[in-house]
């Protein structure tokens, strides 16, 4: 896999040792387009323990199941932040590891090893839990090849996935202390004076409520100490610093929102209308308050659409906790199950100006353009 100039990962073949067995076009999702789906049922849900719900994206729906799956010795896999602020796919056995899965990561997630490892632990008769996109989730079923009644997959409303290169371009601006700092989650080699140590990353901050969540970043300053050869990282230099913005503030969470840097496949997605093969797609039960005013929850509901029977059996244990609803006041609000989004005319000139420009002044910039734009379309 090589990144292309956007910061998106493309598969190369090695031509010297291919052998011409077509395999990898056999198991790529974007080679074999399945049919439509509805779901069989779909559902609202909220975890019953009110620090997990607030800790998490939505309602707390991912760390119902999960915590179910560890608890009968199984295996979850997510979407982590690595030591560099990169986000890739990792698995863990324990309940207390499952807080670096929870919350959403708006950023292509690097798969790494993980359907391998998938493989292994169901060929061991673990009992796995997968939680990925959609054309994660279609891509692992074709790398497996065969059904298992041990592996529960999990995808979710997906808006589209932004670029890890302007992930890295916004984190490396918004450090920025007039040096070129590098930035660790835990005191990697330095390679400046300072380094940031990024403590903590959330996208989904719920602060000032669900629907007005807010990104927030936590990092210390430091510096190196010991053997100069080895660069070693001192303990924290100074007290925390916090980076806080809403939606409607921080700047990448903007971008993502409008569509400005999300991989060009995402605009004609392959996998919507519930074609990944997934057990189970959850989300934000957006609209919940005009739908169904008794579940409103101001701390966050998730939706569960079903679309498996291997998916209704495993539900079935939280039966009490689920309150069945109708798919169509689900979708609503949530027309990305179904539909891309389109493709802003803005893009290609926000790739030629990343990092020429501060971010910020590119995505406001940006969102001006399109808005122009669309008004010079529609007054035509």
């Amino acid at each position: 896999m090589v990144e292309d100039q956007e910061g998106f990962w493309y598969p190369v073949v090695d031509k010297n040792c291919c052998v011409n067995c077509g395999l990898c076009e056999r198991v790529c999702p974007q080679k074999n387009i399945t049919t439509n789906r509805n779901p069989l049922r779909t559902f609202a849900l909220k975890h019953l323990d009110e620090r997990v719900q607030l800790s998490s994206s939505s309602g707390g729906a991912f760390s119902v199941l999960a915590e179910n799956i560890i608890s009968e010795g199984g295996i979850v896999f997510g979407a982590v932040f690595d030591k560099n602020g990169a986000v890739i796919h990792d698995n863990v056995d324990n309940i207390k590891d499952l807080s670096k899965l929870r919350m959403s990561k708006y950023v292509q997630s690097k798969i790494g090893d993980s359907f391998k490892n998938v493989e292994f632990f169901l060929k061991e008769g673990k009992t796995v839990l997968f939680v990925g996109t959609p054309c994660q989730i279609h891509g692992l079923k074709l790398y497996l090849r065969k059904d298992y009644q041990n592996l529960l997959c999990v995808d979710f409303i997906c808006h589209g996935v932004p670029s890890p290169k302007v992930w890295r371009q916004y984190l490396r601006e918004t450090l920025s202390t007039g040096e070129k700092n590098s930035v660790s989650f835990f005191c990697s080699p330095r390679i400046s004076k300072r380094n940031v140590l990024v403590k903590d990353i959330q996208f989904r901050n719920k602060s000032l409520g669900w629907k007005k969540f807010s990104f927030v970043l936590h990092y210390n300053l430091a510096e190196p100490t010991g053997d100069s050869e080895k660069n070693i990282v001192s303990s924290p230099l100074d007290t925390e610093h916090t980076v806080s913005e809403t939606l409607y503030e921080n700047p990448y969470l903007r971008g993502f929102i409008h569509d400005l840097y999300l991989r060009p496949s995402c605009y004609e997605c392959r996998n919507k209308g519930f074609r990944s093969g997934s057990d189970i797609t959850m989300g934000d039960f957006w609209g919940v308050e005009e739908s169904y005013p008794e579940l409103y929850d101001a701390n966050g509901v998730s939706c569960l659409m079903v679309n498996t029977k291997h998916g209704l059996q495993f539900l079935s244990k939280f039966e009490k906790q689920l309150q069945e609803v109708d798919y169509l006041k689900v979708l609503e609000y949530n027309p990305s199950i179904e539909k891309p989004v389109k493709c802003p005319p803005f893009r290609r000139l926000f790739f030629r100006v990343l990092g020429k420009i501060p971010f910020r002044y590119i995505v406001l910039g940006g969102l001006i353009y399109n808005k122009i734009f669309r008004f010079l379309n529609v007054n035509k």
